[in-house]
C-alpha cells in the first residue's frame, strides 16, 4: 500500500505533520478531509491526492483560489518527493526526509553519469540544475542530532525565541518561494541539494515554532 507524508511549512497550521496517509485523500478546510487546514482562502475540498499507474497525482478540485506546485499554477500534477504544494495561504511539503534525500541522490547520480558521458557540465533534462552538490548532499543526509529547545522557558523567553525563529523562517521562505518550476522545466536557479536542504531547514523551523507556541500542558 502506498502511503503519503505531508508537512505544513507555512500558514496557520504551520508545523503540523501528517504521516502515512492512505491514498486517495483530500485537503480542505472542512471536516471530512484527511488534512483539514485552518485557512479561509482554502476551498471546502481543495485538492485530491491519489495513486494512478504507480504515480502520485494531485488534482485541484475546482478550488476558488487555485493550487500551485513549486510556484507553478496547476490543475493536475504528478507529485515528486520534495515538491511544495501551495493552497490558499498554506504551503505543504510532500515526502519524508528520507524520501527527499533519496530523490536528491538519484538526481545527482543521473547528472554525474550524463556529465561523464558527454565529458562536459550537464543539465538534467527532467529535473533541476545542479552545481557540484556532493558536500551539501552529505549534510542533507547527515544523522547528526539536531539541537533541542531549552526546557522551562519563561513566557518572555519563549516569545523571544519564537521571534528569532520567525526571523529565520521568513528569510528561508523568501528564497524558497522565488523559483518557479513548470512541470516540464529544465532548470531551477538553485542546485537541488542546496534547495532541498533549505526546505528541510524551513520545515524543521516550522515545527519548532509550533512546539513553542503550543507547549504541552
Amino acid at each position: 500500500m502506498t502511503l503519503a507524508n505531508l508537512r505544513v511549512v507555512q500558514g496557520a497550521d504551520r508545523g503540523r505533520v501528517y504521516l502515512d496517509l492512505k491514498l486517495p485523500f483530500t485537503v480542505g478546510r472542512e471536516e471530512g478531509n484527511a488534512i483539514q487546514l485552518n485557512d479561509e482562502r482554502i476551498s471546502r475540498f481543495h485538492i485530491k491526492v491519489q495513486e494512478d499507474n504507480q504515480y502520485i497525482v494531485l488534482t485541484d478540485l475546482d478550488s476558488t483560489n487555485g493550487t500551485r506546485v513549486n510556484g507553478q499554477d496547476c490543475q493536475l500534477r504528478i507529485l515528486r518527493f520534495g515538491d511544495l504544494i501551495a493552497v490558499g495561504r498554506s504551503v505543504l511539503l510532500y515526502g519524508s526526509r528520507e524520501q527527499i534525500v533519496e530523490r536528491v541522490q538519484e538526481s545527482l547520480t543521473a547528472i554525474e553519469a550524463k556529465a561523464d558521458l558527454q565529458n562536459s557540465p550537464s543539465k538534467d533534462p527532467l529535473d533541476f540544475e545542479v552545481d557540484g552538490s556532493q558536500s551539501v548532499m552529505l549534510m542533507l543526509s547527515s544523522s547528526i542530532p539536531q539541537p533541542k529547545i531549552p526546557e522551562r522557558l519563561t513566557p518572555s523567553q519563549a516569545a523571544q525565541l519564537a521571534e528569532l525563529l520567525e526571523h529565520f523562517h521568513g528569510q528561508l521562505g523568501s528564497v524558497i518561494e522565488s523559483p518557479k518550476t513548470p512541470e516540464h522545466a529544465t532548470t531551477v536557479k538553485l542546485d537541488i541539494a542546496t534547495w532541498q536542504l533549505m526546505i528541510q531547514m524551513y520545515a524543521r523551523l516550522s515545527e519548532l515554532i509550533r512546539s513553542i507556541a503550543e507547549p504541552e500542558l
